[in-house]
Parts: structure tokens; C-alpha cells; sequence
């Protein structure tokens, strides 16, 4: 198991609604795509040689993020190294 769904076990026994944010995040993973705070499915961060559409910044590890928010956006791929919109 990786250290972040480490975390979000550990987190989903202390924290009201948790395990609910878990379930979400793991059944969206499998498409793809991940539940925003806002509700909405988004594509999780891709590689690809060309901007793709949709995509809202460029990830410093060259991914290509469609992020619906500033909030954490490529945290898991160097951080940002360009908004796009």
C-alpha cells in the first residue's frame, strides 16, 4: 500500500465523512478520473508529447493536469510548472 492511501485510511477512522471521500477517490480511480471538492469528475494528471484538451496546467514532472482548482494541483507530480487557464 503507498503512503497516501495509507493516509487516507488512517484519516477515514478519525474524521467524520472520511471514509466516505475515500470511497469516492477509489471508485473514480479506476476510470481515470477523481471526484473534485466541487462534485465534479475530473481526468487524473496524464503524460502525454502534446497539450491535451481540457488540460488547466503542465506539472513539472511533464504531465499534463485538468485540475479544476489551484488547490493541490500536481502535488503528486512536482508541483506546478505552468497554468494554462
Amino acid at each position: 500500500m503507498k503512503r497516501w492511501q495509507l493516509a487516507l485510511v488512517a484519516a477515514s477512522m478519525l474524521l467524520p465523512g472520511a471514509a466516505d471521500a475515500r470511497h469516492r477517490y477509489h471508485s473514480a480511480s479506476h476510470a481515470g478520473y477523481y471526484t473534485a471538492a466541487s462534485g465534479h469528475s475530473v481526468h487524473r494528471p496524464i503524460h502525454s508529447s502534446s497539450r491535451p484538451a481540457g488540460a488547466s496546467a503542465r506539472c513539472r514532472d511533464g504531465s499534463w493536469s485538468f485540475s479544476e482548482s489551484h488547490r493541490g494541483t500536481c502535488s503528486w507530480h512536482g508541483g506546478v510548472a505552468q497554468w494554462l487557464r
